[in-house]
């Protein structure tokens, strides 16, 4: 393996004006690290590649290369693009459990993170690298969010969150796990209690529906609570999955590593919003596609679904008696999620959308002081890659406020 990816990482041109890395949502300097890669130092290509994303061994397996950095690689135009993915990949994973912990210096602060996803790691790695007395709060049993919850093993081996809970402890993070604030505990107990700062990363885990006829039969399951754990599903040996993005194909490729025989996902659009590899994934594991189509009703041996297609103002709209009924013993919905309202609704001064996600300004401040947010709460479902970079910006906005608060303080001594 080791000879591929050297061979890889070869084909870099390091072009002067990288594409790739205009493609990727974190700005990872590609050329930068594989050039320091080939020189023989791996361990300070980890680095790069860590100090830019602490995610970075995740993010290697799990980002829409496709449409990120290897789709804007300028080989790619006539040949096949440099696979950064798996020479990150490599380095990443090679240089995870040569992370240091280091000596800083303690701000006696204390920082609630709310939320043990993509965002609150991120936050909770950085501002505890920078001195700060970090809590993890964890509404489940084990943290990482979308990353343990919503992404297949197969996609994502656990193993490597795992690594993430050693490293968080080994850096001095407490985590309270099966702990969702705003039932027992509120943001306002925390405040009590002496943390200086609240930063609310709890992801977007309600499933939006569809609001047809039959959505509450006993056969149809939401993608995002399937996904949790599907082995405490039965679902039989055929599933209607509606909805084409990457969550939809998780579904289907579990399905049928789970038992089911034939697994059919359903798409309004001829485009559907999935990464082109995992709709290749999903082909050759089986799944089967119609598109073009909307479900009008659920029953208890399947879907009925109605054409549609886009009319003169791109709109579109359903084409009357084209219904066509699609048997399967279960039907999941697969259609995006949203927030849950249980912080917002125990917490005073926190403003939300019409969508229900938080308000903030750019750097992640909310409308109550003291309390900041980001990832998928804030911007609605995205990449982690994506969830990543916004909770770095809204790190350094954090210390800022926290330094502002100690240095107030300080001063009315």
């Amino acid at each position: 393996m080791a000879f591929n990816i050297i061979t890889e990482a070869r084909r870099c041109l390091n072009c002067k004006n990288p594409m790739c890395v205009k493609g990727c949502p974190i700005g990872t300097q590609i050329p930068d690290v594989i050039s320091t890669f080939l020189n023989g130092d791996i361990d300070e290509a980890g680095r790069m590649l860590f100090e830019n994303n602490p995610l970075s061994v995740i993010c290697s397996l799990i980002c829409n290369h496709d449409n990120q950095c290897e789709g804007h690689c300028v080989l790619g135009v006539k040949s096949t693009p440099v696979h950064f993915s798996s020479i990150e990949h490599y380095i990443s994973d090679s240089y995870f459990d040569k992370l240091e912990v280091g000596e800083t210096e303690e701000k006696g602060q204390r920082v609630g993170v709310i939320g043990g996803g993509p965002a609150g790691i991120t936050i909770a790695i950085i501002l505890a690298r920078r001195g700060y007395d970090i809590t993890i709060f964890e509404s489940r049993e084990k943290i990482g969010g979308v990353l343990r919850y919503g992404i297949p093993e197969f996609r994502l081996p656990k193993q490597f969150i795992e690594r993430y809970k050693k490293y968080l402890l080994a850096l001095g993070i407490k985590i309270r796990p099966n702990t969702a604030i705003g039932i027992t505990i509120t943001v306002d107990d925390m405040f009590r209690d002496g943390y200086s700062a609240v930063f609310i990363g709890t992801g977007v885990w309600r499933p939006n529906t569809l609001r047809i006829k039959g959505e509450s039969l006993g056969n149809v399951h939401y993608a995002i609570n399937y996904l949790t754990n599907p082995d405490v599903f039965t679902l039989g040996e055929s599933v209607n999955v509606i909805g084409a993005g990457n969550s939809a194909m998780d579904v289907a490729r579990t399905a049928l590593r789970h038992g089911c025989k034939r697994v059919t996902v359903f798409s309004r659009s001829e485009h559907m919003a999935a990464a082109l590899s995992e709709i290749e994934y999903a082909k050759y594991d089986g799944v089967e596609f119609v598109t073009g189509v909307e479900p009008v009703e659920i029953t208890d041996d399947g879907t009925v679904f109605i054409k549609c297609e886009k009319n003169s103002e791109g709109k579109r709209v359903q084409i009357e008696g084209t219904e066509t009924f699609y048997p399967a013993t279960s039907t999941i919905i697969a259609v995006s999620q949203g927030p849950r309202n249980r912080i917002v609704s125990s917490t005073t001064g926190l403003d939300i959308n019409d969508k229900g996600l938080l308000v903030t300004n750019t750097y992640g401040k909310t409308t109550r002081d003291g309390i900041f947010a980001a990832g998928d709460v804030v911007l609605g479902a995205r990449t982690v890659v994506e969830a990543v970079n916004y909770s770095k910006q809204v790190a350094n906005t954090m210390d800022e406020y926290l330094k502002s608060l100690k240095e107030h303080k300080d001063k009315a001594k």
